[in-house]
């Protein structure tokens, strides 16, 4: 691998990171500025849940409606949270790399590991907050556990950036 390319290689999981910032910064200022949109899309999927819909008892059935609607809208918060929070700390996590003296592989490795495990967890949150209303929330976050298990890809970055802090020190300025 040349200098360059290795250069380039570093770059991406920045990119990744800066990529997971804009996603949890920009839903939050869709939320600011229409959370109505996100509000009324639980509305209606709920208003297709087979299994609210079976519910008999009027007053049950708006008590579950109204609790459903709460943790659904928690779940797109889940996904702003989840997307600001991550990519700091993934950030955070690829600038320390960058001032340790291990080898560039196992360097990209961590980083990569971190960044896309990081960029890609949040979107559990999303997904189980945009098809939960409609097929419940269980079965949602089921279908996209997927990205639910990108957390530990998360978690390997970070315990590989845990090795090499342990095993190797600091690069020395010239």
């Amino acid at each position: 691998m040349s200098k360059k390319s290795g250069i380039m290689t570093s770059r991406i999981p920045f990119v990744i990171a800066i990529l997971t910032l804009i996603s949890g910064v920009f839903i939050s200022i869709i939320f600011g500025a229409n959370e109505d949109f996100f509000k009324d899309k639980i509305k209606e999927g709920l208003s297709k849940n087979e299994k609210i819909n079976l519910i008999q008892d009027a007053s049950e059935k708006d008590a579950v409606l109204k609790a459903e609607a709460d943790k659904n809208w928690r779940y797109y918060q889940r996904f702003h949270f989840h997307a600001t929070g991550i990519g700091a700390m993934v950030m955070g996590v690829l600038l320390f790399i960058s001032f340790l003296s291990a080898p560039d592989r196992i360097k990209n490795i961590s980083s990569y590991a971190t960044a896309i495990g990081g960029f890609l967890y949040p979107f559990v949150w999303l997904f189980a907050a945009i098809y939960g209303p409609e097929l419940g929330r269980e079965v949602a976050k089921e279908k996209y556990a997927v990205f639910g298990y990108m957390g530990g890809l998360f978690l390997v970055g970070l315990f590989l950036t845990l090795f090499m802090a342990l095993k190797y020190p600091f690069k020395h300025s010239k």
